[in-house]
C-alpha cells in the first residue's frame, strides 16, 4: 500500500496488529478481574489484592495498548485516505465506530473497577459475566470489517 507511510506501511500495520492483540488480551482478562473483585468484597483481605492487580493491568497492558493501537490505527487510516474524503471506506468508518465503542467499554471497566474499590457493586455477577463477552463480539465484527471490507 502506498501513501505517506511508504515502505513503513507493513511495519506499522504489523505493530498495530500486535498492540491490538495486547489490548484484546487485557480486555478479555480485565472483566474476569472485576468479577473476582466483586465476589471478594465480603472478605476484607480480597479487595486490596484485586485493586492492585487491576491497577497493574491498566498501567502495564490496557492503557498503553489502547493508546498505541489508536495511534497506529489512525496512521494506517490516514495512509489509505480516511481524511482525504475518498469513497470506498465505509468499512473503515464502521470499524472505527466499533473501536470507539470498545474504547468506551474499556473506560467503563476502569470506572467500574474504581467503584468496586469504594465497595460499590451495582451490577449482578450474572450481568457482569455477560458483559465479559462484549470484547469477543466486537473483535469478531472488527476483524470481519477489516478483512472482508464488505462496503
Amino acid at each position: 500500500m502506498t501513501g505517506w507511510l511508504g515502505s513503513a506501511y507493513l511495519w506499522v500495520k504489523a505493530a498495530h496488529i500486535v498492540f491490538v492483540i495486547f489490548w484484546m488480551a487485557g480486555l478479555f482478562l480485565y472483566p474476569r478481574y472485576l468479577i473476582h473483585h466483586q465476589q471478594g468484597l465480603d472478605d476484607p483481605a480480597e479487595p486490596p489484592r484485586w485493586e492492585q492487580r487491576e491497577a497493574l493491568m491498566r498501567r502495564m497492558i490496557l492503557t498503553p495498548s489502547l493508546i498505541v493501537t489508536w495511534l497506529l490505527g489512525l496512521a494506517l487510516a490516514a495512509n489509505i485516505g480516511l481524511f482525504d474524503g475518498g469513497g470506498g471506506l465505509g468499512w473503515l468508518h464502521a470499524k472505527l465506530a466499533l473501536v470507539l465503542l470498545l474504547s468506551g467499554y474499556h473506560g467503563w471497566m476502569v470506572g467500574y473497577s474504581r467503584r468496586l474499590a469504594r465497595g460499590v457493586a451495582r451490577l449482578s455477577l450474572k450481568r457482569l459475566r455477560l458483559l465479559n463477552e462484549v470484547p469477543a463480539v466486537f473483535v469478531v465484527l472488527i476483524v470481519i470489517l477489516a478483512v472482508v471490507k464488505p462496503f
